[in-house]
């Protein structure tokens, strides 16, 4: 206990007892629950303990390693702690570690003058914080080890380390025991050969029975236990506080093996830890705190106000032109916020650095799987970074078109702004809907995946129970040993079932966020071609854009569009290429490393395993007896141990060192390199104003990208090599000393232990010297291995970049384009007449379907994982499917004869135990190599029909389409048809009742037939201009080409007139591609005007028809109020004449009907007029609007009606003798009249009429249909 100070040195700690007084509270309420001092047994927990993290302590200071000490880095230890703090004087304390852990003594070693240093020995399991978690180190010392456990094997042998902490002395002193128990347990054995080694780096040791060696190791071996014994080994040792800091940490780890049933030595570990604690004690003076806390109080109010002056003017002074600055840039912002964003930055370079972490890995075989998991999660970014690109050149190609379109004076500037406007606000409303669409997938797919997750788990753990339970069964009439034995098959077969539905489980659900990510892209990209033409279509509604403009600037979006889907093709191409490229490179360096691991193995265990051989040579030779030999061995064994503790110890801090480091550096470069690259896209995009046209402005892109990817690609190859060869340098360096000192160890250490016991140096000489053959034929020969291993990489990566060549690629995804382009040409070549909206919108489906005929880069490598996932489950399947088949009729295996003849049990636990062995051995081995080959068969098979499924989309989207107007004009023709049908009724009708005479029939007819002529002849008329226009139109655009076709060709000829006929052809040929494409385009063009030409003929039509109905409406409501033809009756007739019309039709015909009967006789102009118009209205009721038609192609062209007077009635039949079928429902009509009486028909004699290519096309169409 140290005593109080006076005033005169209380100024030296002024600043600490104001920290001090902050801190008191919290160490004092750790003080309770506290043993008193004295000797402090820790507990001995039975089985290994979690491991804790000795960073996560608050003050901890740096841990104390193998490159200060000569130890290894172990787990912590299976111990207790305690709490025992030192009460201070004035009751303040102040501790630099969270736990104090057994009570301090004054030293003079502190480090001030109310400092004492404290040490405890401590224990892990309590507190989480205090212990780094550190993987467990396997060394093979001789043979082979089988398992490695740490504490408690599982045959029931628990080894610890414990100590007793004594702080009466001046230094605090350890009563370390190791205890060794092989308790009874239904799997226990007996052990022998034990030998236990501890190591005690940076321990005074000061009673002991082991043998100490220089590196800081004691060893213990005992020859055999019993099950049910135990042994214990105790020793006593201190620790000097000057040789140790606060915060320090010593990991002494003590290490058991030995032999026991299994053919192989197990090893077990006991980790201890020590934790060396400052503690400091502070004895204040009330007054000078007080001083100091008015001294402190003033100064730091001076100094707030001062800086919130200054501050508060700084702001006020550049306030406003910050202001400014923010509003002029806050639309770039938003433009380019794919590019400026900070998080997508941070993630690429997360990627990157995890690169380093595979290469320093302490675990060579995962390295190739974690390569795998980091270029999926690479390509997932790309496939992210090319989308934002995308809709950046598609948000800059529409503001250049409006742009384009505002200088050839056919948009004004304000329209110009007022479009901008909206486009922008569109956009940010998609971007907002699909974040949002983004949260409810991932939601929705996560719960999904649980749920799946949980059904799979829970039927595999129902199918576990039910095996075990069968298994249980068998096991009941056999020995324990044999059922332990198979219980332990099984339930390894379980485990590597269980790992297996995880694997396809993660697989599947990363597949499934694929497919998520791949759908909103691809609706990204749709609703941005709906946004434009929507804001189109406004625009000419509202007479802002002129039908003209606005057809060719939907051409140029469209020509543009194509290009826009070429250059992301070739930087999806450029980015698959790159990145296969880089992870096939990086593949190459982890094997690289790899054989680098397995040389470096390789000579240790070659070099460690001559000193046995040394040793055991010897002994055969008669010059050692057998308690020499194992004098030599235990030591040897203790050395070469201690060498290798040393090499992983120093391998890992100086991977851990160099990680650092290169992360840094990398970092640093990567960031560098990404912030010129962003500056150079803002620059592209921002000069995408004051492009002239997109051509350009998509070539520039296109420089920009290749040169982008290209040098990226170069500085992440360079980096990782860089990382390849500090790595290995440093590896080989320390195993090279590392086997230098094992050489060191066979040449001087143990030949001296050897000649001191009469050993021949002749015949020790040639031992040593056919050792050092031996390793250098070793070396050599890992060497060699690793050469070739190193060849098949390069192969490896060669074909890598074969498969996924740039050219090949482009050309591949150009070709499947152009095929693709042919076949919605040829498609939309085949209607037969579109309106300019429908037009409108099959090109907007056209657009659509192009937008996804790329190949994201991350879904085909997800969906080939899973698929060779799936193939590689049902080969497994089949497999264990023939084992169970094999196991339930074993008498049709094939047996030896000279087998034995053995009890049933005993046979039924063999087979299981082989069927267990067999199906554990299915899950190690690698599946058929003919799976790859199916698993890519399989996705071109599924990238075909994805491509065929949108051809047959969008042709019957296309056929729908037709069918509606085929449809709509079969129902008129079918309404006129009836209407006529009940005019015949209704005048034979008038006939036969001797109402009318056949001549007042005949003037009702005549009087009708002026009407229909002149609606014949407006009809005639419109159909003629409309001919000649169109003929007109062709004759300018044929002109048009012929007068620019070969002024593509007409380039300066040469003077020289040898060369005239070679130039000629020569620029004939190379400008064939474009002229070829330039009548392509003239032929797409005319068949746009054809089709376009002949809705407007069938719309023309459909109205001629609209007012021939009216007529014919009036005449029927005539005739049916002379014949005072009741309600009923009428719409008996109506329904026989429209068996397939609706109820509401039927009465919609009616009441025009009895509409007409009413306005009849005081009919006039504008009733007429306004009887048209109800006209129209009653087609149309009859007929469902544009949208709700189904498409169906019509027989024939329409007919030409004319109504011409004779003097003779000729009958006609009005439905006809004949059955009439309308649009092929296979229903037919009969009427059946009597010949013997009078008829009054109608007279419609065909007529001549001058044919154009619209009816000729028609009635060939009508030929095919037919």
């Amino acid at each position: 206990m140290d005593t109080p100070r006076g005033p005169g040195r209380a100024t030296w700690v002024l600043a600490g007892s104001l920290l001090a007084a902050a801190l008191a509270l919290p160490a004092e309420s750790r003080n309770l629950g506290q043993l008193p001092a004295g000797q402090v047994p820790l507990q001995h927990p039975l089985g290994p303990q979690p491991l804790r993290d000795p960073h996560t302590v608050p003050g901890a200071g740096l841990e104390r390693t193998a490159q200060d000490l000569p130890l290894g880095i172990w787990p912590s230890v299976e111990n207790s702690h305690i709490t025992t703090p030192e009460e201070a004087p004035f009751g303040m304390k102040f501790s630099k570690e969270i736990e104090v852990f057994n009570p301090p003594l004054a030293s003079s070693a502190s480090s001030g003058p109310w400092v004492h240093s404290v040490f405890a020995f401590t224990h892990s399991w309590p507190r989480k914080t205090l212990f780094k978690r550190d993987s467990a180190v396997t060394h093979r010392l001789y043979g082979d080890i089988s398992r490695d456990f740490q504490g408690t094997s599982e045959n029931g042998v628990i080894f610890q380390k414990c100590a007793v902490v004594s702080v009466q002395s001046e230094w605090p002193l350890a009563h370390v025991r190791l205890f060794v128990n092989n308790t009874r347990t239904p799997t226990a054995a007996n052990l022998s050969d034990l030998f236990l080694l501890d190591n005690i780096t940076g321990l005074m040791i000061r009673e002991s029975a082991g043998n100490q060696t220089s590196r800081g190791f004691q060893a213990f071996r005992k020859k055999f236990l019993q099950v049910g014994d135990s042994f214990s080994v105790s020793y006593t040792a201190s620790l000097e506080a000057r040789d140790v800091g606060s915060g320090d940490i010593l990991l002494l780890p003590a290490q058991l093996s030995f032999q026991s049933s299994s053919p192989n030595r197990t090893q077990l570990k006991a980790p201890f830890t020590i934790t060396a604690e400052e503690k400091i004690t502070v004895l204040p003076n009330h007054g000078l705190h007080a001083a100091g806390f008015c001294v402190a109080f003033i100064l730091s109010l001076v100094l707030t106000w001062a800086v919130l002056f200054f501050m508060v003017r700084y702001q006020c002074v550049k306030g406003s032109s910050l202001t400014r600055h923010q509003v002029q840039h806050h639309e770039n912002k938003l433009e380019h916020s794919q590019f400026t964003s900070a998080d997508g930055v941070n993630e690429d370079l997360a990627l990157n650095d995890q690169m380093i972490d595979i290469l320093s890995s302490e675990d060579p075989g995962s390295m190739l799987q974690a390569l795998e998991e980091l270029e999926i999660a690479t390509l997932n970014r790309a496939d992210s970074d090319l989308e934002a690109c995308r809709t950046q050149i598609s948000k800059d190609i529409i503001a250049l078109l409006l742009k384009n379109l505002t200088s050839s004076g056919q948009l004004s500037p304000q329209v110009e702004r007022r479009m901008g406007a909206v486009f922008k606000k569109q956009f940010l409303l998609l971007e907002k809907e699909i974040q949002e669409e983004y949260d409810r997938k991932m939601v929705a797919l996560t719960a999904e995946c649980d749920l799946e997750t949980r059904k799979k788990t829970e039927s595999q753990y129902q199918r576990e129970m039910a095996a075990m339970e069968e298994a249980e069964e068998v096991l009941k009439r056999v020995s324990e040993r044999s059922a332990i034995e198979c219980s332990s098959l099984l339930r390894t077969l379980h485990g590597l079932e269980q790992e297996h539905l995880r694997r396809s489980l993660a697989l599947q659900q990363e597949e499934d966020l694929a497919k998520a990510h791949r759908q909103l892209a691809i609706f990204q990209r749709n609703e941005l071609h709906n946004i434009f033409f929507t804001q189109i279509k406004s625009a000419i509604f509202k007479g802002e854009l002129k039908p003209e403009a606005a057809k060719m600037l939907l051409q140029d979006y469209s020509k543009i569009q194509e290009s826009v889907e070429e250059l992301m093709d070739f930087f999806q191409a450029s980015k698959r290429y790159h990145l296969s490229k880089r992870f096939g490179h990086r593949e190459y360096l982890v094997q690289n490393i790899q054989s680098s691991e397995t040389r470096m193995q390789g000579l240790l265990s070659t070099a460690s395993a001559q000193l046995t051989l040394l040793i055991q040579k010897h002994e055969r030779a008669g010059y050692l007896d057998e308690d020499q030999m194992q004098v030599l061995l235990e030591r040897a064994q203790t050395e070469v141990f201690s060498i290798k503790q040393k090499l992983d110890n120093d391998l890992k801090q100086e991977k851990k060192k160099l990680h650092q480091k290169l992360i840094i550096k990398r970092r640093r470069e990567m960031l560098q390199k990404h912030k010129e690259q962003r500056r150079e896209q803002l620059s592209i995009a921002e000069a995408s104003g004051a492009a002239e046209d997109a051509g350009q402005y998509l070539g520039q892109w296109r420089g920009l990208m290749a040169e982008h990817s290209a040098a990226l690609e170069e500085l992440q190859e360079r980096l990782d090599q860089a990382a390849l060869d500090e790595l290995r340098a440093l590896t080989l360096s320390l195993s090279e000393k590392a086997t230098e000192e094992l050489r060191r160890l066979q040449n001087l250490g143990m030949t001296q232990e050897l000649l001191k016991r009469g050993v021949p140096w002749l015949f020790l000489q040639q031992i040593l010297e056919e050792h050092s053959r031996d390793l250098a034929a070793r070396a050599e020969r890992l060497e060699g291995e690793e050469r070739d291993r190193g060849q098949e990489g390069v192969q490896s990566v060669r074909q890598r970049l074969k498969d996924d060549a740039l050219e090949a690629s482009t050309e591949e995804q150009a070709e499947l384009r152009h095929w693709e382009r042919l076949i919605f040409t040829k498609l939309c070549s085949s209607a037969f007449s579109l309106s300019e909206e429908e037009l409108l919108g099959m090109r907007q489906e056209v657009q659509g379907c192009f937008a996804q005929m790329d190949r994201s880069l991350a879904l085909p490598k997800i969906r080939a994982r899973v698929l060779l996932q799936r193939f590689q489950t049902a080969w497994r399947e089949a497999e264990f499917l023939k084992l169970d088949q094999a196991m339930a009729a074993p008498e049709l295996q094939p047996q030896s004869k000279a087998r034995k003849p053995r009890s049933k049990s005993r046979s039924k636990i063999d087979l299981l135990k082989k069927c267990t062995e067999d199906k554990i051995q299915l899950f190690k081995e690698q599946a058929p190599e003919d799976l790859v080959e199916k698993v890519r068969g399989e996705l071109l098979r599924e990238r075909v029909q994805q491509l065929e499924a949108q051809e047959g989309l969008f042709a019957e989207s296309l056929v729908s389409l037709q069918f509606q107007k085929a449809a709509r004009m079969a129902r008129t023709l079918w309404a006129y048809t009836a209407l006529l049908s009940i005019q015949d009724l209704l005048l034979e009708e008038l006939n036969s009742s001797e109402t009318l005479t056949k001549s007042a029939c005949m003037q009702i007819l005549e009087s009708h037939s002026p009407e229909l002529q002149e609606l014949e002849r407006k009809l005639e008329d419109q159909l003629a201009h409309q001919e000649a226009a169109q003929l007109q139109q062709a004759l300018d655009s044929w002109q048009q080409w012929a007068g620019e076709g070969p002024a593509l060709l007409q380039e300066p000829e040469e003077t020289d007139s040898e060369r005239h006929v070679s130039a000629v052809l020569q620029r004939a040929l190379s400008k064939g591609q474009k002229l070829l494409e330039h009548h392509q385009q003239s032929l797409r063009e005319e068949q746009e005007d054809s089709v376009v030409l002949e809705d407007l003929l069938e719309n023309m039509e459909t109205d001629t028809f609209v007012t021939l109905y009216g007529q014919e409406l009036r005449l029927a409501s005539y005739l049916s109020k002379l014949t005072m033809l009741p309600g009923g009756t009428l719409r008996r007739l109506l329904t026989v004449a429209l068996p397939a019309a609706s109820q509401a039709e039927l009465l919609a015909v009616l009441d025009s009907v009895g509409q007409k009967h009413q306005d009849h006789s005081v009919e006039n102009d504008g009733s007429r007029v306004q009887a048209d118009l109800g006209r129209r209205g009653i087609l149309k009721k009859t007929c469902p609007p544009l949208r709700e038609r189904v498409i169906f192609s019509g027989k024939g062209s329409w007919p030409h009606l004319s109504l011409e007077s004779t003097d003779e009635l000729t009958p006609v039949p009005i439905v006809g003798a004949e059955a009439v079928d309308l649009l092929n429902t296979g229903e037919k009509l009969f009427i059946f009249r009597n010949p013997k009486e009078p008829e009054i028909s109608l007279h419609v004699p065909p007529r001549k009429k001058k044919k154009n290519f619209l009816n000729a096309k028609k009635a060939a169409w009508a030929l095919g249909m037919n």
